[in-house]
């Protein structure tokens, strides 16, 4: 009887033992959210004077203005209309932006976990007409340091920013702590940026005074027809804008992982992911096709289609997840007339490159701090062998050539440049990043 009662209470032991095993609480330094609620960013969205350009992101171009995205903060709304002296008109608040498109007076932005609609139309009357809620997952910025993050609780509002404090924190035993980051964000942190858009959805190559803008190749928002698409690490998100000022959801599709940029070309849809470019068919627009995968070495991966040949800049990095370095490079791809039979022309090495932008037979590649590098590349093969000029001494990101003209963003801030003569490009403005 004894021996069953010592077994027993041992089983009674052990279990209790196990039981508390799953769970425990834990002091450490960490780093701690900041909250902004739902209600104070969904009211925080407002039109103010022009400010100076702080953190720079993605740029995009409609009608005379240049519209770059102030990280997670909003737009700046540049007149360049007179490339010499390109004049700061606005800036709009918008909390949680990091890609912009715009059609026809309507410019669309991401705001955390909502898709915003503005009437751009009149610049001193700039103001919200539509709001999407939730339409977007639930995502963090970044921490620049090297603690972890604590615990977020999504009840209390979008996270801003972080603090560095102690926290006390119940946590499991099997407690693997998974860091969710801002897509299109993160890697700005590394050195570089996250973030195509081409053909009719107004990407590098379209035209002034249509319909549609003209994004940079590092974008994560496309215009199609009636549609405006947008994609997060994995998933495709679909609006219909066919009355610009009333967009509506209609579905998202998973297409992929890690997917970092997108580039509508003609009737396709071109995503550059960390280990390789996959084509998708719009023929139907709300259910885009996937069509085939051209897979390189795991980098980061913008792309850009011009005449029938895809150009992509490869890039190191710890958020492209490579650090070997010798993953620095420019491929050029033939594209088949249908897209599925695809083959690696050459590749050229470069230093660290960033976005790239095409008119004609001139390529213009933002090579990080080895700065813009411009090439002909009529003769794919013997690119490099074809450099027309360069202007090094500048950290690059992204360009929109268009109409002879060159704009430009980087970590010094918004650089303007004429082309019309090849053999003497010249640099006619800057607006420099606040110091």
């Amino acid at each position: 009887m004894k021996t069953k009662f010592s077994i027993l209470t041992l089983l009674i032991l052990t279990l209790a033992m196990t039981s508390c095993r799953d769970q425990f609480t834990e002091v450490f330094t960490a780093n701690s959210p900041l909250y902004m609620s739902y209600d104070a960013f969904r009211a925080a969205v407002k039109s103010s004077g022009p400010r100076d350009l702080e953190n720079p992101g993605k740029i995009y171009f409609k009608d005379q203005f240049i519209f770059i995205v102030e990280e997670l903060k909003g737009f700046h709304i540049i007149d360049v209309s007179t490339p010499a002296s390109p004049q700061k008109k606005a800036f709009v608040e918008v909390p949680g932006c990091v890609d912009i498109a715009v059609k026809e007076n309507i410019l669309y932005a991401d705001s955390y976990v909502d898709l915003v609609a503005l009437d751009v139309s009149d610049l001193n009357n700039i103001r919200e007409v539509k709001r999407l809620q939730e339409v977007f997952p639930y995502t963090v910025p970044p921490a620049d340091n090297d603690y972890r993050l604590a615990e977020v609780d999504k009840e209390k509002g979008v996270v801003i920013g972080w603090e560095v404090k102690k926290v006390r924190q119940e946590m499991e035993y099997q407690y693997y702590p998974v860091y969710p980051v801002w897509y299109g964000y993160a890697e700005k942190l590394d050195g570089a940026y996250y973030s195509g858009l081409n053909g009719v959805s107004g990407g590098v190559g379209g035209a002034a005074g249509t319909s549609f803008g003209v994004g940079g190749s590092m974008a994560r928002f496309g215009l199609y027809g009636d549609y405006l698409y947008t994609v997060d690490h994995s998933t495709l998100y679909m609006f219909d804008v066919k009355s610009p000022a009333t967009p509506s959801s209609i579905g998202k599709q998973n297409v992929g992982w890690q997917v970092e940029t997108m580039f509508i070309f003609g009737s396709h849809m071109f995503f550059g992911t960390t280990t390789g470019m996959l084509i998708f068919d719009l023929e139907v627009p709300t259910v885009p096709k996937y069509v085939t995968s051209f897979t390189h070495a795991t980098s980061c991966d913008p792309v850009v289609i011009a005449d029938g040949y895809a150009y992509v800049t490869l890039r190191s990095g710890v958020a492209c997840g490579n650090r070997n370095a010798s993953i620095n490079r420019l491929d050029v791809i033939k594209l088949s007339s249908d897209y599925k039979n695809n083959s690696l022309v050459m590749s050229y090495p470069m230093h660290n490159p960033h976005g790239l932008g095409i008119d004609g037979d001139i390529l213009f590649l933002c090579d990080g701090d080895a700065g813009l590098k411009v090439y002909d590349i009529f003769d794919k093969t013997r690119i490099d062998a074809h450099r027309i000029a360069s202007f090094p001494g500048i950290k690059t990101y992204d360009v929109i050539p268009l109409n002879q003209y060159l704009f430009m963003i980087g970590d010094d801030g918004f650089f303007l440049y004429d082309y019309s003569n090849l053999q003497d490009i010249k640099q006619l403005s800057i607006i420099p990043v606040k110091k």
